[in-house]
This record gives structure tokens, C-alpha cells and sequence, in this order.
């Protein structure tokens, strides 16, 4: 799937790469998750793209991103939205997609493939766009729920599709 002397990039959508590990109880070691690649490519950086609740005095994502920010990954994030639903319940909106697709197209000649951590069928007009760059893009999700987590148009546009399950077998978290 990598030519060693392939550039490549990880970018994750980190809500996504979340629900997607955890529906399949999966807990990833994101070192683990440095070294497999860094071993197959010359991987130029990962990326972690997250949404956050500003206003909370304690976040639950928070010692991951300051774990992944000095352990190799740039973390990418933003405020979430705070909203009421029409049925007045409090909801939380934190959509990384247009950074996640800015940057990739913005950094396109930098890299020569791109691994992405989502199964968002949003992004397959930004898979097509690198595409027609002449880069390789990587599509990490999972087919092994009851409800597959990736979008069946964006597994047919990606050159290569890669299952969070068979990859948690590497970098899966030591319990």
C-alpha cells in the first residue's frame, strides 16, 4: 500500500476516529500509531483535528490533545457550538470537515498520500480533488460494525481502503 519513499500525511478527524474505535471497543496507542506508519513511509506529520467545549472547566478530550500535541501530532482545533434543539435540548456542534479539506488541498504539494482518519462520505469530493493532483489518499474506518462507519462512496473514491480493526491488531492499546 506505501512506497517507502512516499510522503505521507495522517490526518484524523478525531470525532469520527473516536466513534469509529469505540464501536468497535477498540482503544488506540497513538505512539504505536506514529511507529506503524513511520515504519511502512516517510511520514511527514499527523494531524489531530478536534472541536472543544470551551466554556467547561474540565473536558474529557483534554489530556489526550495535550498528550498527542507533545508526542508528535499537530493538533488542530476550534470552539464547539453550543445550540438548543427545537425540542429545547442542549446539543454540542463541533464540525472539523472544511479544516480538515483546507488543509489537505492547501498542503497537496508537500505530500504524495494522505491517510484519512474518517469514514465521512463528506470528504469524498476531497479525495476525488487530491486525486485528480495525482495523490494517493488512504481511507481509515471500519466496515465491521452492524452500521458500517464509513460511507460506501467514499470507500469507491479512496485508492485504498484500511480497517480500524485489522489496524487496531498493531496499534491497538495494550489492556
Amino acid at each position: 500500500m506505501f512506497d517507502p519513499r512516499e510522503k505521507v500525511i495522517l490526518i484524523m478527524d478525531g470525532a469520527n476516529l473516536y466513534a469509529t474505535a469505540k464501536a468497535l471497543g477498540a482503544e488506540l496507542d497513538y505512539r504505536r500509531m506514529l511507529s506503524e506508519f513511520q515504519s511502512q513511509a516517510y511520514l511527514l506529520r499527523a494531524y489531530y483535528y478536534t472541536a472543544l467545549v470551551e466554556d467547561q472547566e474540565y473536558s474529557s478530550i483534554r489530556p489526550l490533545i495535550d498528550w498527542l500535541d507533545y508526542n508528535g501530532y499537530t493538533v488542530v482545533t476550534k470552539p464547539a457550538k453550543e445550540y438548543t434543539d427545537h425540542q429545547g435540548r442542549r446539543k454540542i456542534k463541533g464540525n472539523m470537515d472544511i479544516e480538515i479539506t483546507i488543509d489537505a488541498l492547501d498542503m497537496a504539494d508537500n505530500y504524495d498520500h494522505l491517510v484519512l482518519f474518517s469514514g465521512d462520505g463528506d470528504f469524498t469530493a476531497l479525495v476525488a480533488a487530491l486525486q485528480r493532483k495525482g495523490k494517493k489518499v488512504t481511507v481509515v474506518s471500519t466496515k465491521a460494525t452492524s452500521t458500517p462507519m464509513i460511507s460506501d462512496d467514499l470507500r469507491r473514491q479512496a485508492d485504498y481502503f484500511m480497517d480500524i480493526a485489522d489496524l487496531a491488531k498493531s496499534v491497538g492499546r495494550d489492556t
